[in-house]
């Protein structure tokens, strides 16, 4: 399987933010990545609806929404409505994680859970069958440019082998420290969906680096 890259758009620059949405646009990514911070589930704050409402109106890409906020179920018919394709919320941030799945899909939105580095994959056994999307945290959430931590892959690993069996529809995502030799390891263990943020804007030429992810 070919892979889809996500350029995260918490590394972009935001005085230029439609010049960057732009060359997303004509670039071989395949969705663009929205970490949406609180500064309560995560450490920092970042952007929240009327910025995805206004990169919708320019982005040619589906919008992948990351939700690292408590209480996501509240927001979630605000994010749909602002444009986005596929919602991702936290397995840590939700006390009821079938209703909250339920409540995206209702709103006619691919529906994704992350697990953070400490949080096994084995908890996704119940509601594995519904999901289009797991999102594997491969740092700890809440900063850009962190180091990649290794036991991703053999979670990685794990969850193919559930997703094999139970959902084969189901897409892995990481997001954390994603580059060319990360992003190859990851894809050669099972890996579909590769998120990256400061390895794609901050180098030289972001839709060159996005080629290159895309033919890991």
């Amino acid at each position: 399987m070919v892979p889809i890259i996500a350029p995260s758009i918490l590394s972009a620059d935001f005085n230029n933010l439609g010049k960057d949405i732009e060359m997303i646009n004509h670039s071989d990514a395949g969705y663009i990545h929205f970490d949406v911070m609180d500064g309560v589930f995560v450490p920092n704050i970042s952007f929240g609806i009327p910025v995805i409402e206004h990169v919708k109106k320019i982005a040619q890409k589906p919008l992948d929404v990351h939700l690292m906020i408590v209480n996501p179920d509240g927001l979630i018919k605000a994010f749909a409505k602002a444009g986005a394709s596929i919602i991702t919320v936290h397995y840590e941030a939700c006390t009821h994680l079938h209703r909250t799945i339920q409540l995206i899909k209702k709103q006619g939105v691919k529906a994704s859970v992350c697990l953070n580095p400490h949080t096994p994959v084995d908890v996704l056994d119940d509601i594995i069958d519904e999901l289009d999307m797991v999102l594997l945290m491969s740092v700890n959430p809440g900063f850009g440019g962190q180091v990649f931590i290794e036991n991703t892959y053999k979670k990685v690993r794990e969850l193919k082998s559930l997703i094999n069996k139970r959902n084969p529809e189901c897409l892995i995502e990481v997001d954390g420290g994603v580059n060319f030799e990360t992003g190859k390891k990851l894809l050669e263990n099972g890996v579909d969906v590769l998120v990256s943020g400061s390895f794609i804007f901050a180098s030289q030429n972001p839709t060159e680096t996005i080629r290159k992810l895309k033919e890991l």
